[in-house]
């Protein structure tokens, strides 16, 4: 009842790359959020600007339209707009590339609204004694800000974490092999759809499971030697 005949060792290799895909994904949401975060701060009123537009319309769009907009939606546009010119070419978009960027710049828009938080946790009182000390607002920021800044951010990025690896499910419409992909493959094959899925959604609990025990442990060693109340 529970077998595929083989198949099981196609979702551990989707599996495989849905983790590749999840942690590329999340570096670049770190990546994008901290910009994303030090925008909204800044002092310069375009800048936020930019980074409210970018944090409100990623937000707002569902994660399955800008996967097929940015996969199928801009090759098609600008061959379109070469076309025009005259110009005669063919866009086609690796589909790992493509998925990991699209959700790391999705998920960056999230992650901004943590790390601005977690900025706006630090106690203020530190950063204007290491001012007083002479620090400068760069090396202030590296020494003192930041390094706090990943202990108050740890919870909400591990939050982000949880939702971005199941979102990895979405980049299945787009013919990446990874673990839903591969699970559709094994169902229409085997005709065993509730196994199939049934051992998909097994193997993202683990995933999920394991994430929260090393997220647990993190924030074990971020809060090493924080007196609680």
């Amino acid at each position: 009842m529970f077998g595929l005949g083989g198949y099981e060792t196609l979702l551990l290799e989707g599996a495989w790359l849905t983790i590749m895909v999840g942690l590329m994904s999340m570096c670049l949401a770190i990546f994008f959020g901290l910009a994303g975060a030090l925008a909204k701060l800044s002092t310069a009123w375009p800048v936020r600007a930019l980074a409210e537009v970018y944090t409100t319309l990623l937000r707002g769009v569902p994660e399955l339209v800008l996967i097929l907009l940015i996969y199928y939606g801009f090759p098609t546009l600008i061959q379109d707009i070469g076309s025009a010119m005259g110009l005669e070419f063919i866009i086609d978009f690796n589909p790992f590339i493509a998925g990991t960027c699209t959700i790391g710049i999705i998920y960056g828009a999230f992650t901004t609204e943590v790390f601005r938080g977690a900025y706006m946790a630090v106690p203020k009182g530190q950063i204007e004694a290491a001012r007083a000390a002479g620090m400068n607002r760069a090396l202030t920021f590296r020494r003192v800000t930041l390094p706090q800044m990943w202990r108050f951010a740890l919870p909400g990025l591990g939050n982000v974490w949880m939702v971005l690896i199941k979102a990895t499910a979405l980049i299945s419409v787009i013919q990446l092999p990874e673990l839903m992909r591969n699970a559709d493959i094994a169902s229409r094959s085997t005709r065993k759809p509730f196994t199939a899925f049934f051992l998909a959604s097994c193997i993202y609990l683990a995933i999920t499971l394991v994430s929260m025990l090393v997220q647990k442990r993190a924030e074990a060693w971020a809060n090493r030697g924080i007196r609680r109340a």
